[in-house]
């Protein structure tokens, strides 16, 4: 529990929001909501995905407007109608899915929303950056203003945008679900940046799922559940178990009610039936370097073979090989005996880490999103055309059954949050149970519903005797589902033990402290 001293209780209001309400055509995204934070403090927003956390900050960053409701800024209501006049009020928001240029340098990016200096002088990027480089030095971070941001490590590339949120002077920051794409150590690194900002008096709002996190850094929660307000809260005062029964059943609840916020691993696998084998393994990656190099690995019929790491040492390389979207270089990689070929033997479903990028068609219908592969299915083809009746009863069974919500399928993929839209990417991946399924980051960004909806669904193809390679970050997760597991790091596996290693030794590696190359059997 934060043991920090709540100072900030003496301190001024410095964002107050009133009878916040929303709708987007005939859904409630916010419903009176009420939230206020001080000056100086960590507050975190807590909730389920399409709990109204996301919408509620886009209000108060000006990424868009309420229906009805007052917002104060140190006292003075404000009318938000842009970003632009958000960061008049000093207010700035560091998004989940970056805003960065990817083929911009860091000077570039951090350049972009800041007025030019110079009247007469010659116009230069890395000029115009200096003062957001040396906020960036302030915090202990180190960035090359000269290098590509696409080529950066996504925690990098999130230090450019906390970075250049705060080249706009803001006194209030906004971070949506900011540890969703970070290593154990980056989140402590930025946790270490949250308080540092708050010491110097800057309001950090948060928004979460992982309620560990909540306890370790804010000093108070508001949760939100379907777009209502549910309780705020000092974080000493309370719980994990409180905070999830608040979140997933609301203030009505008996206190002592369980809230169940993790899946249950089947029984074990038998490792000597194995149909994926692969030796010498070597990957190139978009630049041609070598981005995994002669691995060995085996994956029996039935297991889910855990895969973890910090981003960047080689794991998007062998998904994507065994998924069969990247060719390997060198090598060999057989199912059942035969060489590998994805699509054919085995069949293969594959979830990719980033959703909105890889995984969705963000502007079709969800409906169209779900059918994407079913189309080239010839179960659903009538010589040259589309049976599109059956089509569009396979996709309202799997809204049902993927539990897809939404008040009408036909609506852009993109209105819905970020579990819904994970859901779409798994029903794609699994409704024609394949054999093997290559996940990435399955449960990134999720809430612990989404997450535990997720667990659940692969753990049912496992039972039925998929065999799954899922690559993850979070170390939870791995031991939580894994029959066995590895991490990679510089482009090669090294085993640990699930039961025996220990969170702090399994951080460590997945940090790459420590580690000797070796095989992932």
């Amino acid at each position: 529990m934060n043991s920090s001293l709540l100072h900030f209780s003496n301190n001024p209001i410095a964002i107050s929001m009133k009878g916040i309400t929303k709708h987007y055509g005939s859904t409630l995204a916010l419903n009176n909501v009420n939230f206020e934070c001080m000056g100086g403090e960590i507050h975190a927003l807590l909730g389920e995905n399409g709990a109204g956390k996301s919408t509620l900050m886009h209000i108060l960053a000006g990424l868009s407007r309420p229906d009805t409701g007052e917002i104060s800024v140190n006292g003075s209501v404000v009318n938000l109608k842009s970003p632009r006049e958000a960061r008049e009020y000093s207010i700035a928001m560091v998004h989940q899915h970056f805003t960065l240029v990817p083929a911009f340098t860091v000077a570039e990016n951090l350049a972009l929303d800041l007025p030019f200096k110079g009247r007469f002088s010659r116009y230069s990027s890395r000029n115009e950056a200096s003062t957001a480089l040396a906020k960036a030095a302030e915090l202990g971070w180190h960035l090359d203003p000269n290098a590509i941001t696409s080529s950066l490590p996504v925690g990098l590339q999130q230090r450019v945008e906390i970075v250049k949120a705060l080249s706009s002077n803001a006194s209030t920051l906004i971070f949506d679900e900011p540890t969703a794409v970070l290593s154990v150590d980056e989140v402590a690194d930025l946790f270490r940046v949250l308080r540092t900002l708050k010491s110097n008096g800057t309001t950090v709002i948060l928004i979460a799922h992982k309620l560990a996190e909540i306890m370790a850094v804010a000093d108070r929660v508001t949760i939100l559940r379907k777009g209502n307000n549910v309780a705020e809260t000092e974080v000493s005062k309370t719980d994990v178990h409180q905070l999830a029964r608040w979140m997933v059943y609301g203030s009505d609840v008996d206190t002592d009610e369980e809230v169940k916020i993790s899946a249950v691993k089947s029984s074990s696998t038998d490792t000597a039936n194995t149909v994926l084998s692969g030796t010498g393994i070597t990957v190139s990656g978009d630049r041609g370097e070598v981005a995994v190099n002669s691995v060995d690995i085996s994956i029996a019929k039935g297991e889910i073979f855990g895969i973890g790491g910090v981003d960047g040492n080689g794991q998007l390389e062998l998904a994507e090989c065994l998924a069969g979207i990247r060719e390997y270089s060198a090598g060999s990689l057989l199912w059942n005996g035969s060489e590998f070929a994805a699509g054919k033997n085995p069949s293969t479903g594959y979830i990719p880490q980033d959703r909105r990028r890889d995984g969705l068609a963000v502007n079709l219908s969800i409906v169209d999103n779900l059918l994407l592969d079913a189309v080239r299915d010839k179960t659903f083809q009538n010589g040259p055309f589309l049976r599109k009746k059956k089509l569009n009863s396979l996709a309202y069974t799997l809204v049902q059954e993927y539990d897809i919500r939404t008040s009408n399928p036909w609506l852009p993929a993109s209105s819905l949050s970020g579990g819904n839209q994970q859901k779409i990417v798994v029903a794609r991946a699994l409704y024609r149970n394949p054999d093997l399924i290559v996940a990435m980051n399955p449960t990134r960004g999720l809430d612990i519903h989404a997450t535990e909806y997720v667990h659940s669904r692969l753990l049912e193809a496992r039972s039925r005797g998929a065999s799954i390679v899922l690559f993850s970050t979070d170390i939870d997760e791995i031991k939580l589902l894994a029959d066995r597991a590895a991490i990679i790091s510089h482009g090669s596996l090294t085993n640990y033990d699930l039961v025996k290693s220990s969170d702090e030794e399994l951080g460590m590696l997945l940090g790459g402290m420590g580690l000797e190359s070796g095989s992932g059997k």
